[in-house]
Formats: structure tokens, C-alpha cells, sequence
């Protein structure tokens, strides 16, 4: 796996770290290394050096590095001197960046790859709102749009006429940080769908989700009976989508409506009244656990874990906890 070492000026290495561990999960071979105003480039440079040790291959290095033409890009500079051919640096860190940095590393052998590929997502990471303010954009010339899926004849066959469900995930807070970028990345949809009756109906909330989605994908809020048709409209054979359901009992009722999910992330679900905690995110009361059983009984499974990198915690463990405390509560 490519190592990445973080050099910043101050703490902001060991922030962006700490960040990217709540959306992506802990990740092995990254380092911190921090420029503090007692030091100098010595010690950035041996604190680098210390981090490519501790790495599994010290051969293949990416360096991501706060400002270019600063202290830790210098150093890092210098220390790539020799390794041109397979380490490299990125300058103008953010978070953006690192996410995609983490996502990439899982699919690509190379620092270069790696190098290459993230040198996007820090751009486009860079969005103003309202988006009246954003820079205006030259236009390119015009080319023959896209047909909207509305005006694709009903009954038209697009590929094998079925949509594809790369990810259905239960989170009582729907699309956030770690869905845009850590479930966003390692599924790779081209479209996130919030499956709601209450959302849907919800201007706010919608406008709020739509906002929220990632470069390059788009979002839609739609009800839960929307959701059961387009997942029989063969005019969606193209679409890789991401569902979102708030609460378990949504995803029964669109599973039981006819789409077809074989299996459930589980997230989070939000602390209330008569509600127990089972874990840091996960908060049930009876008639969850009675979903989740009917869940089971349709012969769903569930992959329970809040980001990629998470270890798979037991449903039935779970379940199990949640009827006890329930009963002492």
C-alpha cells in the first residue's frame, strides 16, 4: 500500500488527519509531520525520513504537503531526490484531497497513480455557495444534450434494464461527510438516492441533500413508492445508485414494494426517546428490532459498520443487546 506522509506548517497535519479518520476510519501507513515554530528544516526532514521507515513499503511514497515552496515542501523535495520514479508530491492539502487519497490507494499500486488522480478532487473540493458566486466558467462549445429521463420513451431497455444498487445504507442523518466521500469512493455510484416519505416532502431538507452531493454524482430525494417504480423502469439500466434510507422501517417498505436489496449497511441511527444505545452510533428501541428481524426474515443480511474501513459488527449481537436493555429499561 502507498505510503502518505502529511507536512504541514503548526498542527494542521495532525488535524486533517484526525478529520479524515471520523469520515474515512483509521488508516494504516500515513504519518503526520509538523513544522513547530521551536524547529527547522532538520527536524522536518528527519521526522519524514522516520515516517518512510515505519511504512510497509517505503518504495512507493506520496507526499502531501500544505504549501508549495514552504519549508515542508523543500524537505520533501529534498528527500525525494533519487525516488523520482516512484515517490511523489502533492502540494495545497485538503481534505478533499485526502479522501480521495485514502479511496485511491485501495485500487492503485503507485504513489504516481495515486498522485495523479487526487490533484482533482482538491480542486473540485474548492465550491462557493451561493453558487451565483462561483468564478464563471468559459463554455465549450455546444454539443447534443443528453436526453432527460423523462423524455426516454416508456418501456425503452437502457443496457440490461436494471438499475444497480451499489450500495443501500440505514443513517439517520442520510448524506453526510462520510457518505460523500468514504461510501462514495469505494462504491463509486453515479447517482445517490434518499428514500423518504417525510424528506421528500421536505423542501429544506431536500435542497440541503441535493447541495451535499459529491462532484460528479448526482442527488435525488424521492418517496418510498418513486423509489419501488423506478426500480422496475428499465429506463434506469445505466444508473448505479447509492440508497439512503433514514430508518429501517422505510427499507422494509420498499423492500416488500419490490426493490431488490440483498443487503443493508447500517450506519447510524440517532438517539430518542425509548431508545437504547447498542453502540456509539446505533440507537434502537422495540419496534427497530422487530423491523430488523422482518428484515431477516426477507433474507436481507447487514454489513453494520459506519465507514469502509470499520470491522463488521455482529446484527444479531446487536439485536440481542438492544431486547435485554430494552427489557431492564
Amino acid at each position: 500500500m502507498v505510503g502518505i506522509i502529511l507536512a504541514t506548517h503548526g498542527d494542521f497535519a495532525t488535524g486533517i488527519l484526525q478529520s479524515a479518520s471520523m469520515i474515512f476510519g483509521e488508516q494504516p501507513n500515513v504519518a503526520a509531520v509538523t513544522l513547530q515554530p521551536s524547529e527547522g528544516p532538520d527536524d522536518v526532514r528527519r521526522k519524514m525520513e522516520e515516517a518512510v521507515a515505519s511504512f510497509d513499503d517505503p518504495d512507493e511514497v506520496l507526499i502531501l504537503v500544505d504549501l508549495w515552496g514552504g519549508t515542508p515542501f523543500n524537505q520533501s523535495n529534498g528527500l525525494i531526490s533519487g525516488h523520482e520514479d516512484k515517490w511523489a508530491i502533492v502540494a495545497g492539502l485538503n481534505l478533499p484531497m485526502l479522501i480521495d487519497a485514502y479511496g485511491s490507494r485501495m485500487t492503485m499500486d503507485t504513489a504516481h497513480e495515486v498522485a495523479t488522480q487526487i490533484a482533482g478532487s482538491a480542486k473540485e473540493g474548492v465550491r462557493i455557495y451561493p453558487e451565483s458566486l462561483e468564478p464563471k466558467k468559459e463554455e465549450a462549445p455546444a454539443a447534443a444534450q443528453p436526453q432527460r429521463r423523462g423524455s426516454i420513451p416508456e418501456g425503452t431497455v437502457i443496457g440490461d434494464g436494471k438499475i444497480k444498487f451499489v450500495l443501500a445504507r440505514i443513517d439517520s442523518r442520510l448524506l453526510h461527510g462520510q457518505v460523500a466521500t468514504a461510501w462514495t469512493k469505494t462504491t463509486n455510484p453515479n447517482r445517490i438516492i434518499v428514500v423518504s416519505d417525510s424528506v421528500a416532502h421536505n423542501d429544506l431538507r431536500k435542497n440541503m441533500i441535493r447541495e451535499a452531493a459529491p462532484p460528479g454524482v448526482k442527488a435525488n430525494v424521492i418517496p418510498i413508492q418513486k423509489m419501488i417504480d423506478v426500480s422496475k423502469d428499465t429506463r434506469f439500466g445505466d444508473t448505479r445508485a447509492l440508497l439512503l434510507f433514514e430508518t429501517p422501517q422505510d427499507a422494509l417498505a420498499a423492500i416488500r414494494g419490490g426493490v431488490e436489496i440483498k443487503e443493508l449497511n447500517i450506519g447510524s441511527m440517532a438517539h430518542s426517546a425509548g431508545k437504547v444505545a447498542v453502540n456509539k452510533v446505533l440507537s434502537l428501541d422495540m419496534a427497530d428490532v422487530e423491523t430488523f428481524e422482518e428484515l431477516k426474515k426477507e433474507g436481507v443480511t447487514f454489513d453494520v459498520r459506519k465507514v469502509p474501513a470499520d470491522s463488521k459488527e455482529n446484527m444479531d449481537d446487536i439485536l440481542k443487546k438492544a431486547k435485554a436493555e430494552l427489557a431492564n429499561a
